[in-house]
């Protein structure tokens, strides 16, 4: 029966005249019936070929049933339906945006990982050359093609760049904001990664997601850029000076006058090369001060705060724009894996397979959720509230450094909860009257498009103000003085002092002691105060610390309390430092302010 069932039908089909559309009824009805019962291979296939002489039909209407059951047969038979894969791309190229955006949905049903890197060349390839009103479409399934079945890095970030090069005004942000974690997650890379971007911005300038990631890898390793590190054989030998990459930065502020994000990143690169390429920093600051009058104020605040570090903080500059840390790869897909839950079932009714999509990053591994990377990134104006974490991550983004291998401080407490949890909002929902507020010596500048703080607390971080010890008035010791930290290298004392009109300004002056046998250098102190609390840090009377307690090094802190008399003080601390050029930080938690602060 089978067989002579085969028979009926392949009669069927080479008398059946498919110039007419009584015959291509015909046809339609023999593939349904084909694909809706327990056919055999051979039927299958005889269906499937059906549909691609389809293809070829001069009617849309045709093409476009062709297309949608070539889908369904997909998950039938799919190597019968990848032998019609060239007629299939060239209806990509179709004059009807019905067929186009089909065909682009079967396309990408077809790639796997064998066939995934000529395919995405021809996409790549018709990129360059589709309608406006198609790029979108077409730009978003290249890129979701690319970050499911790329298997090396290298391949990945060079089609991420041409697709960015081509199509960039298309792209969404997690995607570059994926594709700058996949570069920090490539130190062998990275050399080669901002040359190239480099090389692209020249003739494709007027992409803003390339633009965006090119500012990015210029603050982050333009000196790679210049001194032409980690060079790959496949690449052509080019010279770029440090003012050539000072340009592109400039430039960016300039053509981008109303992109309020990119120009912030271009500031933030800059202050970057300042401390890096040191020939260029007085025409660096030349550019940032343009920006103190931007009528935008998240320009002018950070043209005011980066002026500020260049003019009045050397001594602190350095560890200011160290290059950020490696960006966690696993917190990023998490944060997109669960923000694209509701796309998926919005869209699983018109595309059942081609949107229900694992990430998997370029390694070829799927990695679990974890902490959201956008937020550590400050890349994205998203506001949506995101899951809490346990990890040390959140860290990053107050203080800019992370907790990994910092050893814990003799004050921390010994059992229960740490007080950090209720601080710095780790791992416990924030409450309104308890998020904590940062002011440190070392915050690492990420791209951003959130909301600058205000004025007065710009200034307030940068010493922009006169302190508020020279207000006139008493001031008369009401407090006994404290040693708020001490392990077996690092003592701190705090002595307090109140202006008897304010009670709730608190004026504390702090002493570091360096109880060990090596002396400290670079020593940059930091602190973190809850949201009722306003902290302001004058700058320390130096950054290098002698051994054994053979000198110190001295600070003031103005903390205003709102809540006076109904909240205590509570503070997070940490220190940051080098011994012999190595890196070396303690932190601690101090709870044994006196009464009534």
């Amino acid at each position: 029966m089978i067989g002579s069932g085969y028979l009926f039908y392949e009669v069927v089909a080479s008398k059946t005249e498919s110039n007419k559309n009584a015959g291509n009824a015909i046809l339609y009805e023999c593939v349904e019936t084909i694909m809706g019962i327990e056919a055999t291979s051979g039927l299958r296939v005889l269906a499937i070929n059906i549909l691609g002489r389809f293809l070829s039909n001069r009617d849309n209407n045709i093409r476009y049933v062709a297309l949608n059951m070539l889908m369904k047969a997909v998950a039938v038979d799919s190597q019968a339906v990848q032998r019609h894969r060239t007629t299939i791309l060239e209806c990509v190229k179709d004059s009807d945006a019905s067929i186009r955006k089909r065909a682009l949905e079967l396309v990408f049903l077809l790639v796997n990982d064998t066939n995934v890197k000529p395919l995405t060349k021809e996409l790549i390839d018709y990129l360059e050359v589709s309608d406006q009103d198609f790029k979108g479409d077409l730009t978003a399934k290249i890129c979701l093609i690319v970050e499911k079945f790329s298997q090396e890095k290298k391949w990945y970030i060079d089609q991420m760049f041409k697709v960015l090069s081509l199509g960039g005004n298309f792209v969404k942000d997690d995607v570059w904001h994926a594709l700058i974690v996949a570069i920090s997650n490539a130190p062998d890379l990275q050399g080669y990664s901002v040359r190239s971007l480099y090389k692209a911005f020249q003739t494709s300038s007027e992409q803003v997601c390339l633009v965006r990631v090119t500012v990015w890898c210029i603050g982050e390793y333009g000196e790679m850029l210049v001194n032409n590190v980690g060079v790959l054989e496949v690449e052509e030998p080019m010279t770029v000076t440090e003012s050539d990459a000072v340009d592109v930065l400039e430039a960016c502020l300039t053509r981008y006058s109303s992109d309020i994000a990119t120009r912030s990143m271009s500031l933030i690169a800059l202050l970057k090369l300042s401390s890096r390429f040191p020939p260029t920093s007085e025409r660096i600051k030349d550019i940032i001060t343009v920006h103190k009058g931007s009528v935008a104020l998240e320009l002018q605040q950070r043209a005011i705060e980066f002026n500020s570090i260049i003019q009045r903080h050397q001594n602190i500059k350095s560890s200011l724009v160290e290059r950020m840390p490696v960006l966690d790869e696993s917190a990023y897909i998490g944060k997109r894996t669960s923000s694209s839950q509701a796309n998926i079932v919005a869209d699983k009714s018109s595309q059942p397979s081609s949107t229900a999509t694992t990430l998997k990053f370029p390694n070829g591994v799927a990695k679990p959720p974890a902490a959201p990377l956008v937020d550590l990134l400050d890349l994205s104006a998203d506001d949506t509230p995101v899951p809490s974490s346990t990890s040390n991550d959140f860290l990053h983004d107050l203080l800019g450094i992370g907790l990994t291998n910092s050893p814990s401080s003799g004050t921390a407490p010994s059992g229960g909860t740490d007080i950090l949890m209720d601080l710095l909002s780790i791992g416990t929902p924030v409450q309104n009257d308890t998020a904590p507020k940062v002011v440190s010596s070392n915050q690492g500048f990420a791209p951003t498009t959130k909301p600058a703080p205000t004025t007065s607390q710009v200034m307030d971080l940068l010493d922009g103000l006169p302190s508020n010890g020279s207000l006139p008035g008493s001031q008369t010791p009401v407090y006994p003085s404290i040693t708020a930290f001490e392990s077996s290298t690092l003592r701190i004392m705090f002595s307090f002092t109140k202006q008897p009109e304010k009670p709730h300004v608190t004026e504390i002056h702090v002493t570091f002691v360096n109880l060990s046998s090596e002396a400290y250098t670079d020593f940059v102190f930091q602190a973190a105060v809850p949201k009722f609390v306003q902290l302001h840090l004058d700058p320390a009377s130096s950054n290098q610390l002698a051994a054994s307690g053979n000198g110190t090094i001295t600070q003031t802190l103005t903390v205003t309390n709102s809540q006076h008399g109904q909240k205590a003080l509570a503070m997070r601390v940490r220190m940051v430092y080098k011994v012999n050029n190595q890196d070396k930080s303690e932190q601690g938690q101090i709870n044994n302010f006196p009464p009534g602060l």
